[in-house]
């Protein structure tokens, strides 16, 4: 866990958009951070700390934010990167799942030949808040037989318990929100 002082210089780098992307909500822009050098920098040699003893075979990483940082993650591990993406946006089969938003559903997909079974998999994304795409991604990752390390983000919305509702898989986050 990041001292606190370091999470609150985060969250001061992190936009805060209010009532987007509907009436309510504030949406934690993450393109002030990665747009700051440092910011972006830090995030990553932080994330590359926590596992870079931990043999990761591949970054697995959410559509669309989750990109950067596994990207970035995968380069420094030497693991592979595998995109989870929205229904439709994979070229080859993909195993599916749908799931619920806090606004929505939603349908993810990964190919069928991301990775081996038995491969060690880090699950990234930019931002946790109730859950449903973590458990949809863990799901996927478990049809192809892949063991998971633990599912990390960059920001995590306690306020919403979406660490709560991830079962059986440690649960990673940089900077906390524990309220809107």
């Amino acid at each position: 866990m990041l001292k606190s002082e370091t999470q609150e210089s985060l969250k001061k780098v992190i936009r805060n958009v209010p009532d987007f992307p509907k009436k309510g909500i504030v949406f934690r822009d993450i393109t002030t951070l990665i747009g700051s050098k440092e910011s972006f920098k830090y995030v990553v040699d932080e994330l590359a700390k926590r596992y870079k003893d931990k043999n990761i075979d591949y970054v697995v990483s959410v559509e669309s934010r989750g990109f950067i940082f596994g990207a970035a993650l995968a380069y420094i591990l030497r693991a592979g990167l595998v995109p989870v993406r929205k229904k439709g946006k994979l070229p080859y089969g993909t195993h599916k799942v749908t799931y619920d938003l806090e606004y929505g559903t939603d349908t993810l997909e990964i190919h069928t030949d991301a990775f081996p079974k038995g491969a060690k998999v880090l699950i990234l994304d930019d931002l946790l808040a109730t859950g449903g795409t973590t458990n949809a991604t863990i799901e996927l990752v478990k049809k192809l037989g892949g063991n998971i390390a633990e599912a990390a983000f960059v920001i995590e919305l306690e306020f919403l318990k979406g660490r709560e509702r991830i079962k059986d898989v440690p649960v990673f986050s940089l900077v906390k929100y524990d309220s809107e």
